[in-house]
């Protein structure tokens, strides 16, 4: 008995990617609906994060890549991977810019996405979300393959049988197929006519009748 192991169906990484997929397309669009798209200095806030057009842009891009990723677990474990570097790249970054860490290499690009503190932890949060969803096992079952059932051998009288052709006794050879001869009865053997040369030969013929000698 062989076994395969085979991948069953929709994985949890898939549905978790979708997910996370509709939840950046939808917080990018309300972001849109409070900053507009007309004035890309526009700032505005959602649930208490910072946003402003390009932000809302970025949330939106990375929900569409959610949603085509979620068509396989291994895309899907790609998105986390992609999750757990952009995000948390981000987050040093916006620690960087919210002065929580004094040096910031990039001071000269300014907040282009008008990032705030709790920006900061919600992109850790993305980020440890996109880990999880990279490192998250896939569900598998167990297949059995089948051996195959060999028919059993049939015997030479089946056959015949089945295919209408005459049947062919298989003799002992070491039965000899002469025909067997009874032996005669001794009241017998001289019912048979004889000849004149047997009757003058055989003294005990002189007692035969007459009609018995074969002329």
């Amino acid at each position: 008995m062989t076994h395969r192991i085979k991948v069953a169906g929709l994985q949890p990484v898939q549905v978790l990617a979708g997910l996370a997929g509709i939840a950046f397309i939808v917080f990018g669009v309300v972001g849109f609906t409070r900053t507009g798209i007309g004035d890309w200095a526009t700032q505005s806030f959602v649930l208490g994060f910072s946003v402003n057009p390009l932000h809302n842009l970025v949330m939106v891009a990375v929900g569409v890549l959610g949603l085509l990723t979620a068509l396989g677990s291994g895309l899907a474990r790609m998105y986390g991977w992609l999750l757990f570097a952009g995000f948390a790249a981000l987050f040093v970054w916006d620690l960087m810019i919210t002065g929580i860490l004094a040096q910031n290499p990039a001071e000269q690009y300014g907040n282009p996405l008008a990032v705030n503190v709790n920006d900061n932890w919600l992109h850790l949060g993305i980020a440890l979300f996109g880990l999880l969803l990279a490192v998250m096992p896939a569900r598998r079952k167990l297949i059995e393959d089948e051996e195959p059932v060999l028919p059993e051998p049939r015997s030479e009288a089946f056959r015949d049988e089945r295919d209408g052709s005459p049947r062919v006794e298989q003799m002992d050879p070491t039965v000899s197929t002469s025909p067997i001869t009874e032996p005669i009865p001794a009241g017998r053997r001289h019912e048979e006519p004889i000849t004149q040369q047997q009757a003058a030969v055989d003294p005990k013929t002189e007692r035969v009748s007459k009609d018995k000698i074969k002329h």
